[in-house]
């Protein structure tokens, strides 16, 4: 499941430059009640990859040999990780995860949403922002824009939460501050992809803008349903 995920987001980001968007103000996604709220959750740090084995030309590496070993029961140990660059090879990994930053709890905000899916499509991966706008100063705007790896049947609703070390907003007009007001909050949907391939996305949003976040997130760790900041 975490291949496909990513896989479909990969191929996303070759279609998006390459193949026809439908662009267009109305969104197909139905989005119900939204709220945020501070929060607290583990970022993970990337995980260490250590060089493998190296297949030397020792017995268990014949033909015969290595074939046979197809069969073996889960949990027999690999040859290789007994030759001298195999030992070497897991040294190194086990000090470079010694070395690397452990994952931590981190404070910050989650930002939730209810979509629907009304369309006879499966939607796939979904884009989207919350946004906070200063009555005081309707240019005033923060965003916090959000990818999600989903799987929304036709006809169905998900909730979808992002998280985000930004909180609702970055910039503050003092007119608002003494006036007691707040900021008025919405939702938008930026880009939905089906599983048949068609792609939505609202006209005013352009996926150049979050290309460069967009490359970062594939890089991180993903799981089923996630949502990531860009």
């Amino acid at each position: 499941m975490k291949t496909l995920l990513l896989l479909s987001l990969l191929l996303s980001l070759l279609v998006s430059w390459q193949g026809p968007v439908v662009s267009s103000d109305a969104s197909p996604l139905e989005v119900g009640n939204f709220k945020w709220s501070r929060a607290r959750r583990n970022v993970d740090a990337p995980p260490v990859e250590g060089n493998a084995p190296a297949a030397a030309m020792i017995p268990q590496n014949r033909n015969f040999a290595r074939n046979s070993r197809i069969n073996d029961p889960q949990g027999v140990r690999d040859p290789n990780q007994d030759t001298l660059d195999g030992r070497r090879a897991a040294m190194d990994k086990s000090v470079a995860e010694a070395r690397a930053p452990k994952a931590q709890p981190m404070d910050g905000f989650a930002y939730r949403i209810k979509v629907q899916n009304p369309s006879n499509k499966v939607v796939e991966i979904v884009f989207w922002e919350y946004q906070f706008r200063d009555p005081a100063n309707p240019d005033l705007v923060a965003r916090r824009q959000f990818l999600c790896g989903v799987n929304i049947p036709a006809g169905k609703g998900k909730d979808l939460e992002g998280f985000s070390l930004s909180g609702p907003s970055d910039v503050v007009d003092i007119k608002t501050l003494n006036s007691g007001g707040s900021f008025k909050e919405n939702v938008l949907i930026n880009r939905v992809e089906y599983a048949d391939g068609s792609i939505w996305q609202r006209k005013a949003w352009n996926l150049a803008e979050v290309k460069g976040s967009y490359q970062r997130v594939l890089r991180e760790p993903w799981l089923p349903g996630m949502c990531k900041g860009l």
